[in-house]
């Protein structure tokens, strides 16, 4: 068995990082990618192992040449490479590829050791090593069938996304037998290279062996193993993240990310927080059905955007502002306070993260981080401040203040000439029902009432970006209104907010649905040792850590690509604590059972 990487190109949408090096050269986590290959190749007991090189050729074989690898290592040029495509680069080394066995590798590709030993112990000759396709993938493609027998051969641009489920990518690392190579492969290869040029991929040779009766090429497939193709500096980073080796930096670099995890497909994301019942699959078809005529659209302004929000929770257009998630509107409101301002902690931090005044903070100090209205009213009752703000429930302990005691917390602001800024973003998951704000019986009591509310997350539409803040102070809605961009929510989100009408008793099942699961998960935690879990009436559960660090835990978890979130880093009182979201039934079940192994 021998090895042939192809090596030739010159990965030009790597701008600078290729400027002065070919593409294997480029480093992902300090190590070049044809590094991390050749020691990985190096462990399989070669014969040798073949690089066809061409873009700063003599850069790459000094550097090969200079590494510890037992293999031996053999150069093939290709001085025509920035006229040719890698079906030349392959013609060139065609005398090796017919020797014997051989793994085929694409040398823009980072991928774990068992990635190479699937193809190694399997007993089959020839064999595409391919991955479940996921949306961040591109290029080819195939459909294989039970047998593993490939269907079609798809390239990239003719492939039809509403069939994404029966795909499966090629990961460009291949095991040609040397019966296969000789017999097929190569006098395939050079009648299509003689008819079609230099301009083509050796991979259309496969296609075309692939529509023969009788094709010995089966497709392998990867049982969760990791890959990536990396063709640009997003590609970089993404890998970067996967491949790390450190659980404690690869934990850092993805919830760095803020989001994109879809780009991490067998990832469970118990950090962030969303409904994870809603939007329903109908709600869905219908957004769907109307997709090129919302992409191709300009979306209304903020006359309109507002109107349809006032609309959905029923209060004056002039008392509503819509904004590209709750974040948004946080972000210009805070801008616009002075004076002091009261926090209680902990709590969700971007108010503060925004705000530039002077703070009073109102640490709670209980076990289970619990507080009433009447404990807030005593402990800023003697003290100057002109704005308060209330999460409710709050981030991350989940603490719960019933509606009739927001109220009076309200009312003593109102005494106390105190704007109340209440964001009930996670308000809808309280087992108490109708306990929202947002009415126009409130509001137009209170002038001093600022209420948030991020949509994306009780909604479930966390990639629409949808918030509002409410108030009958009409001078101060009007001013965020100016100050957000024209268009600053999308056509997407837009007509979400115009069909959700039809769906609300949906929405208020899913909300129970999650109640139910909660209720669960709560229960199932308690069950483990040396975790306290503190109650919750929001869609996650804060819990304490004896005898072992949140960061452990969270790192642990990721392992078992579970991300939750670690928020010792937060509350800083010596303590270890983790956040978990709620999500469906089974995937809390699966948490649990990872925790399990644990404690």
């Amino acid at each position: 068995m021998q090895a042939i990487i192809l090596a030739a190109g010159m990965g030009k949408r790597l701008h600078e990082l290729t400027k002065n090096n070919t593409k294997c050269m480029v480093k992902v986590n300090g190590v070049p990618l044809i590094e991390r290959t050749l020691k990985i190749l190096d462990k399989k007991k070669l014969s040798r192992i073949v690089i066809v090189v061409g873009y700063k050729k003599q850069g790459l074989i000094e550097f090969a040449q200079n590494l510890d690898v037992r293999t031996p290592v053999v150069f093939v040029e290709n001085d025509d490479f920035d006229k040719t495509n890698n079906i030349y680069s392959l013609l060139l080394a065609k005398k090796y590829l017919q020797k014997e066995d051989t793994l085929l590798l694409e040398s823009d590709i980072i991928f774990e050791e068992a990635a190479i030993d699937l193809l190694l112990d399997d007993p089959r000759s020839t064999l595409a090593l391919v991955d479940k396709f996921a949306s961040w993938m591109d290029g080819t493609c195939l459909e294989i069938d039970a047998e593993d027998s490939i269907v079609e051969f798809i390239p990239g641009k003719y492939l039809r996304f509403e069939e994404k489920e029966n795909y499966y990518k090629t990961v460009n690392i291949y095991k040609f037998g040397k019966a296969f190579a000789s017999d097929v492969y190569v006098p395939f290869l050079e009648a299509y290279f003689k008819a079609m040029g230099v301009n083509e991929y050796y991979e259309s040779v496969i296609k075309l062996i692939a529509m023969l009766e009788h094709c010995e090429m089966k497709a392998k497939r990867l049982t969760g193993q990791k890959w990536y193709e990396i063709d640009d500096i997003q590609d970089l980073d993404i890998a970067s993240s996967i491949f790390e080796e450190s659980m404690e930096k690869k934990y850092e670099l993805i919830t760095s990310r803020y989001g994109g995890y879809w780009r991490y497909p067998t990832l469970l994301d118990f950090c962030y927080l969303v409904n994870p019942y809603f939007p329903t699959e109908k709600m869905m078809r219908e957004l769907k059905s109307n997709f090129e005529l919302l992409l191709q659209q300009y979306p209304p302004g903020m006359q309109v955007n507002s109107l349809l929000a006032a609309k959905n929770f029923g209060i004056n257009q002039e008392h509503i502002v819509i904004g590209n998630g709750a974040a948004e509107l946080i972000k210009y409101f805070m801008e616009t306070l002075d004076g002091t301002l009261g926090i209680i902690t902990p709590t969700f931090e971007e108010y503060r993260h925004r705000y530039t005044g002077n703070i009073i903070e109102f640490a709670i100090d209980s076990k289970d981080f619990r507080y009433t209205a009447n404990d807030i009213i005593k402990f800023y009752d003697k003290k100057k401040i002109n704005h308060l703000i209330i999460i409710n429930p709050d981030n991350p302990s989940g603490n719960y203040i019933p509606h009739v005691d927001i109220l009076m917390l309200i009312n003593w602001a109102k005494t106390k000439s105190i704007n109340i800024i209440i964001d009930e973003s996670f308000v809808d998951f309280a087992n108490e029902i109708n306990n929202t704000l947002i009415t126009e019986n409130i509001l137009s009591i209170y002038e001093n009432l600022y209420v948030v509310k991020s949509i994306s997350k009780s909604y479930g539409i966390p990639g629409l970006r949808l918030g509002v803040l409410a108030s009958s102070n009409k001078k101060m809605i009007a001013k965020l209104k100016k100050d957000v961009a024209i268009w600053n929510i999308n056509s997407f989100a837009e007509f979400f907010m115009q069909i959700f009408e039809k769906y609300k008793n949906e929405y208020a099942k899913s909300l129970e649905q999650l109640r139910i699961s909660r209720k669960e998960l709560i229960n199932s935690l308690k069950q483990l040792e040396k975790i306290d879990v503190f109650p919750s009436e929001a869609n996650y559960v804060l819990c304490e850590i004896h005898e072992n660090t949140s960061q452990r835990v969270a790192t642990e978890l990721l392992q078992d690509n579970i991300l939750i979130k670690d928020v010792a880093p937060k509350i800083k009182n010596g303590k270890q604590y983790i956040r978990v979201a709620v999500r469906t039934r089974e995937e809390n079940r699966h948490l649990v059972e990872s925790l399990r192994k644990m404690f």
